[in-house]
């Protein structure tokens, strides 16, 4: 890698080689959603906490103070929305000028593998690769499935993302899934863990979070389990502990039972 996409990315991941990016994008498709209907306010005591926020040029022109420090991943794939037929038919949303313009240190591309549209999107994403690599931008992958949740099994994943890899980009993001590893030892770039939807409890969270950690990811990219969460804060914290200082669930439950009870 050239100089400047090396600092780019040392920007995203920490000199312990883990990051905790922290999505709000997801407005693309889903429109006003619940905890993010003010984006602004629901990221501000967050960002302190997150080692990059993952947002659409829309709301990061609109909702981000430019004075952060916080490193920035561009969404720049979407044209879908939930009201519609399905979430596959995506198409590259941003130009390289914007990207630009916007100072990213990374952008963000969905594909669709296995779909009628898994020719578009990765198609999306080589565009994409082949734009940024000129400048120096790392382009993030990210493996969804749209609809079909089903999908969501080893053998799929380790597919997808391995591809993501092949064409280019230099992260894949993906959700986590049994047998994680296999994701991981077979996928030649990192790897972070998609939030996916919410869970039952903040321990369940925090249990896939560190086994997907012990088993090759270096992060996570998990917003709706922390902002949606009614201690948000406390929770960020937690699945940072275990990101960064190596807590295991019992130990982020814990921190986080501390930090909600604290005034």
């Amino acid at each position: 890698m050239d100089w400047g996409m090396k600092n780019r990315m040392s920007r995203l991941i920490g000199d312990d080689g883990r990051c905790f990016f922290l999505p709000i994008d997801h407005g693309y498709f889903q429109g006003p959603t619940t905890c993010l209907e003010k984006p602004g306010e629901t990221i501000a005591p967050l960002l302190p906490y997150a080692d990059a926020l993952f947002v659409t040029r829309g709301v990061l022109r609109s909702c981000v103070d430019p004075g952060t420090s916080v490193p920035i991943i561009l969404r720049v794939s979407g044209c879908t929305s939930i009201v519609g037929p399905g979430l596959e038919n995506e198409a590259l949303t941003t130009s390289i000028k914007d990207i630009i313009r916007l100072n990213a240190s990374a952008v963000g591309v969905s594909v669709f593998i296995g779909t009628e549209y898994e020719h578009q999107t990765l198609k999306n994403l080589s565009n994409m690769v082949n734009m940024c690599e000129g400048f120096g931008i790392p382009v993030m992958a990210v493996t969804a499935v749209g609809k079909e949740l089903e999908k969501r099994d080893v053998r799929y994943l380790a597919l997808a993302s391995r591809i993501c890899a092949e064409l280019g980009a230099k992260v894949v993001k993906t959700y986590y899934c049994k047998e994680f590893d296999k994701i991981t030892r077979g996928c030649p770039v990192p790897v972070v863990i998609a939030g996916g939807p919410a869970c039952d409890t903040e321990l369940e969270v925090m249990e896939f979070v560190y086994d997907g950690v012990q088993k090759g990811a270096i992060g996570i990219n998990l917003g709706r389990n922390v902002w949606r969460n009614k201690y948000p804060v406390a929770m960020i914290r937690a699945l940072r502990a275990i990101i960064h200082d190596g807590a295991k669930p019992n130990e982020a439950l814990e921190m986080f039972n501390e930090l909600k009870n604290a005034k």
